[in-house]
Formats: C-alpha cells, sequence, structure tokens
C-alpha cells in the first residue's frame, strides 16, 4: 500500500474571513492553502504532544514528590546556580525531606 494511499480526506469549515486570510498567506508564500493547512495542523499536533507529555510528566513528579517528599529549596538551587563558572563551584544539591 502506498503512503498516497493511505491518505483520507478532512474537512474544514472556515469562515470568509479566515479563507480571505489563508489565500493571502498562501499568495504570500508561494504555497497552496492546502500545503499552509496541512503543515499548521502538523505543528499544532506536535506541540499537543508535546504539551501533553510535559504535563504527565509534571503529574509524575507531583505523585512522587506527594509519596517521598524528597525535594531540593529554591535557595539551595540558587545557592548551586550562582556558583557556575566560578573558582567555588558546587556540586549539585542532593534532594533531602
Amino acid at each position: 500500500m502506498t503512503a498516497q494511499a493511505q491518505l483520507k480526506p478532512v474537512g474544514v469549515k472556515l469562515s470568509s474571513e479566515q479563507r480571505e486570510r489563508l489565500n493571502n498567506i498562501s499568495r504570500l508564500k508561494k504555497r497552496s492553502a492546502h500545503w499552509l493547512m496541512k503543515e499548521a495542523i502538523q505543528q499544532y499536533i506536535e506541540r499537543a504532544e508535546s504539551d501533553e507529555l510535559f504535563r504527565q510528566e509534571t503529574l509524575a513528579g507531583w505523585e512522587e514528590y506527594q509519596r517521598d517528599g524528597l525535594h531540593v529549596t529554591q535557595a539551595e538551587m540558587e545557592n548551586w546556580l550562582s556558583s557556575w563558572g566560578t573558582e567555588d563551584e558546587t556540586e549539585c544539591p542532593a534532594c533531602h525531606s
């Protein structure tokens, strides 16, 4: 089966203003409106997937903190970061309860 055979058409309803704006961009970029819509959808999908992964990782981190209480304070982190690039550079602070 070819890649072309796997493609399925999808209808998108746009207001006349949106359609005109899309056509203007299409002319400026010398790309078809179809290409612009596919590109926009692809970028949206990638951004939405990335956002969802970040959300899941954040929730997992919060749940882990709720279980074990391990953390580093903001002051500890700021002290460590301010030591970067100096002769007195310190090790990353250890997590504690």
